[in-house]
């Protein structure tokens, strides 16, 4: 059966790319505010400017009589206000404003079956619960159940470990029994080498021009420790993602032994680093370690410092932009318009093929394939295969 969908605050589109995998078809029209018209442009562009945009902080964006009614709507509503990688993140931070407006604005005026977006993990915590409770009372407002989805991108096949937290709300009294997801992981290793399109690829762009073995701590590690091995035989020789700082520390070397190599070598600035790092961590300080990252098998997050500084597995060179898109699984012939500039916007997105995954549980459940059950609220943990339902109210504290 064909439905209709239309995209909120869509970013860069992995969502909607996702919801057009899934659908079979490319969203109806798209809302946002201008706030985040530089990254949604980047899917407007992909889409070859034919999909109708509008924001909803300027007037024309205001005439519902375009944002006609859908089946599902999804969204990517900035999440720095609950991120635990933002520094400012808390539950009364304005950034959470755009997710509470767009709940307001979808459940009330164009009335989809369906309203579904990704935020950050701290959404289904108890940091997140006054945040949850307003969406609640929306969706109540408005004749909607509400559940939460918490999972991580490595159980959706992914080489990322990285939380994440999904919002729906559903038309009706009830709610479905989402499916639990465990696939067997592509190693980041493969997800890189994969990536390659063509040798006139415009994203074939570097995202760092240093070499990896420029880097003076990591010619610590391959010549000092390893005896003059090659970044190549470094990557055959880890087991996991790691970083010449954690390595070196994990070897049992002392920075002020470090210290003293940097300075025969001619790294006077690194050697009064290293002794500063070696007094901190002999206090019991700790230090910041965003640096060159070996991959192998999996990584972590993958935002702040990593699209710059992580590694290609086997050559001598940072990630192109296009193997940072293959990370984030966006589609071959997808073009970060301004390239590295924009590397960030890659970042502020949705793994399609984790997205994929909820927009099939929706597919399913408007296709009456899923199973539900009366419910006001419930939270789905992928991490645990466990799921509870709220039918009375209770603290949403204690629940979450």
């Amino acid at each position: 059966m064909s439905y209709s969908y239309a995209s909120i605050v869509p970013l860069i589109g992995g969502e909607t790319i996702a919801m057009e995998n899934v659908f079979g078809k490319r969203p109806e029209y798209m809302l946002s505010y201008s706030a985040f018209k530089a990254n949604d442009s980047q899917l407007l562009d992909y889409y070859q400017n034919a999909i109708p945009y509008y924001a909803l902080d300027e007037d024309h964006g205001k005439d519902r009589h375009n944002h006609h009614s859908v089946d599902v709507v999804n969204a990517v509503c900035p999440c720095a206000g609950l991120s635990s990688l933002s520094p400012s993140s808390s539950t009364d931070n304005k950034a959470n404003d755009w997710m509470i407006e767009s709940a307001k604005y979808i459940l009330g005026c164009v009335k989809p079956k369906v309203l579904w977006g990704e935020n950050a993990p701290r959404l289904a915590s108890k940091m997140g619960a006054p945040i949850v409770e307003k969406l609640r009372t929306i969706a109540q407002l408005n004749g909607y159940t509400m559940s939460l989805y918490k999972t991580k991108s490595k159980l959706h096949g992914l080489s990322q470990t990285r939380d994440r937290a999904f919002y729906f709300f559903w038309k009706g009294d009830r709610i479905p029994h989402m499916q639990f997801y465990h696939r067997p992981h592509e190693r980041i290793e493969d997800t890189i080498r994969n990536a390659f399109v063509s040798k006139d690829d415009p994203m074939n762009q570097l995202t760092n021009d240093r070499k990896p073995t420029d880097n003076p701590f990591y010619q610590f590690v391959l010549n000092e420790l390893e005896g003059g091995i090659t970044h190549k035989q470094f990557f055959e020789k880890i087991e996991r993602t790691i970083n010449p700082l954690d390595y070196l520390e994990r070897a049992g070397v002392k920075y002020d032994r470090v210290s003293k190599w940097m300075s025969d070598k001619g790294y006077k600035k690194e050697s009064i680093r290293c002794l500063e790092i070696h007094k901190k961590l002999e206090s019991g300080g700790n230090i910041m370690r965003k640096t060159t990252e070996i991959p192998k098998d999996y990584i972590g997050a993958f935002v702040g410092h990593m699209p710059a500084w992580l590694t290609h597995p086997d050559e001598d060179r940072y990630l192109t932009v296009r193997e940072c898109l293959e990370i984030m699984k966006m589609p071959k012939d997808f073009q970060l318009q301004g390239g590295r500039k924009n590397l960030n916007m890659i970042c502020q997105n949705v793994p399609v093929t984790t997205a994929e995954d909820m927009a099939f549980n929706i597919k399913e459940w408007l296709d009456g394939n899923l199973d539900s059950r009366e419910a006001d609220f419930a939270v789905f943990d992928n991490k645990t295969k466990t799921s509870l339902h709220e039918e009375a109210p209770q603290t949403l504290e204690s629940f979450i």
